[in-house]
C-alpha cells in the first residue's frame, strides 16, 4: 500500500509563493502517474497538475504559467511550486498516485491565500 504525505501548505498573501511537497513511502515514480489536486470549500475536488513517469507534465488552465510540478526520484518526493498565488487558489491540496487500477491519495495540506 503506497502512502503519500503532503506538506508545505500555509497562509500567504496574494502574489506570494509556496512549495508543496509529497513524500511517497516507496519508489513509484517510474511507473505511477503522479498528480496534484485541490478542493476548495463547497466545491468538488479538481485536478491541478500531472507528471508522467517519462517526465511530461500537464497543467490545469487555471494554474498554467504559475505552477510547476516536479519530482526528485532519489528522495521519492514530488513538488508543486506555486507562484503569483491568488485568493482563488485557497484549497486543500492533495497528492495523487495512479498505476493501472490503483489510486492513492494523501491526507491533504491546506493552502490559504489572503487578499
Amino acid at each position: 500500500q503506497v502512502q503519500l504525505v503532503e506538506s508545505g501548505g500555509g497562509l500567504v498573501q496574494a502574489g506570494g509563493s509556496l512549495r508543496l511537497s509529497c513524500a511517497a513511502s516507496e519508489s513509484i515514480f517510474s511507473n505511477h502517474i503522479m498528480g496534484w489536486f485541490r478542493q476548495a470549500p463547497g466545491k468538488e475536488r479538481e485536478w491541478v497538475a500531472t507528471i508522467y513517469s517519462g517526465g511530461m507534465t500537464n497543467y490545469a488552465n487555471s494554474v498554467k504559467g504559475r505552477v510547476t510540478i516536479s519530482r526528485d526520484t532519489a528522495k521519492n518526493h514530488m513538488y508543486l511550486q506555486m507562484n503569483s498565488l491568488k485568493p482563488e487558489d485557497t484549497a486543500v491540496y492533495y497528492c495523487n498516485a495512479r498505476y493501472l487500477q490503483n489510486t492513492y491519495w494523501g491526507q491533504g495540506t491546506q493552502v490559504t491565500i489572503s487578499s
